[in-house]
């Protein structure tokens, strides 16, 4: 890191790597000799279309996307998703969620406006601290298919497995999308909120089996149909240009630092030092249960709220920011994503143990 460089364990919008906004400070006001900047262009233009398809392209082979799914750029976050899914999907008819996490939650009773939500696993009475084994997956009869988010930043809890359904499968994977490599034929869509592992925040990309396309509700707006935006190619309207663009220079930087693979290794290098804190600490107290932790978003407290701002507040001073756990929860969060360096989770776990000498 760069000397007025922080530590951003931000949950999202997150870290970018340096290299990544120096490429993008370089080409802001000169695109390929264009004469102008990306956030100028038409989506429209030969140009742009060239970044466009780039994109894609680097998107399909970082994730092995077959080409029986369709990867669409869109807009409105996962919040959007939480009612886009249901009106193209559910079919008026039924759908199965496991909520393990605030944003489960939001999008099952997103979802209850459009057909009949089943609700076939719950960690609300325990905290949201823990993923259900696949055998206490009871799922209903016919349902049109089964919604899951794959890590859950609240709550600092990951599922370790693809669970299998009898119907397809749809995944918010937000928080851990390119950290770990993923079976895309196993799912009937995918989905992430772009802010946290690919670019800025405006971009959301889903990637759906083009056989799902087409099942939307008659009131669907059109801007919101999985089909009309596959026929498209996301260009229905204006994009989310810049943030496209930035996704791409983020997958040559994943490429250079080893692809998912070496995403992979570098999240449990990460993760498993702050961890190794947690377990051997008695000021510290760590929320997910064992099994269910997520190596992204690692979620943790002292023995009182007030420890709890002391922490934060000193960890600011040594360039380790956005440590505050989430408004529904309290405590800590330190998020670690892809573009955390390893330094910043080394610098994390020496200035805990600093913090617990000193208040033990």
């Amino acid at each position: 890191m760069t000397n007025d460089r922080v530590f951003n364990f931000s949950a999202g919008p997150s870290v970018m790597p340096e290299s990544v906004l120096e490429r993008a400070a370089r080409e802001m006001m000169n695109y390929n000799g264009s004469g102008m900047s990306v956030m100028e262009m038409s989506h429209r233009s030969k140009i742009y279309q060239g970044i466009f398809d780039e994109t894609k392209v680097k998107l399909k082979a970082a994730l092995s996307v077959p080409d029986t799914h369709e990867i669409l750029f869109l807009q409105g976050g996962a919040t959007l998703q939480f009612a886009q899914i249901p009106m193209n999907l559910i079919c008026g008819k039924a759908a199965d969620y496991a909520v393990t996490g605030n944003f489960a939650g939001k999008a099952a009773r997103e979802a209850e406006k459009y057909g009949t939500v089943n609700v076939i696993y719950d960690s609300t009475s325990t905290g949201h601290d823990r993923i259900p084994a696949q055998s206490e997956l009871k799922f209903s009869e016919n349902p049109e298919y089964f919604y899951y988010c794959a890590n859950n930043t609240v709550y600092g809890t990951e599922w370790q497995y693809t669970p299998h359904a009898p119907c397809p499968v749809v995944c918010d994977m937000s928080s851990d999308i390119l950290s770990r490599s993923v079976d895309v034929s196993k799912y009937g869509m995918i989905y992430a909120g772009a802010q946290k592992n690919m670019a800025p925040a405006g971009l959301t990309v889903v990637i759906i089996n083009k056989s799902l396309a087409g099942r939307e509700l008659a009131y669907t707006p059109e801007i919101m149909s999985y089909k009309t935006m596959i026929e498209k190619d996301s260009m229905l309207n204006t994009p989310p240009c810049w943030c496209i663009y930035m996704l791409g220079l983020m997958l040559d930087w994943l490429e250079a630092n080893g692809g998912v693979e070496g995403m992979a290794e570098l999240r449990k290098e990460r993760s498993a030092i702050v961890y190794d804190v947690l377990d051997n600490s008695s000021l510290f107290i760590p929320h997910a249960q064992r099994a269910s932790r997520s190596e992204m978003n690692v979620t943790f407290r002292t023995l009182s709220a007030e420890l709890d701002a002391e922490f934060v507040k000193g960890a600011a001073s040594r360039g380790l920011v956005n440590l505050k756990g989430h408004k529904l929860t309290g405590g800590l969060r330190a998020s670690l994503y892809n573009a955390m360096p390893i330094e910043g989770a080394i610098k994390l776990a020496e200035y805990m143990k600093e913090f617990e000498v000193s208040h033990v």
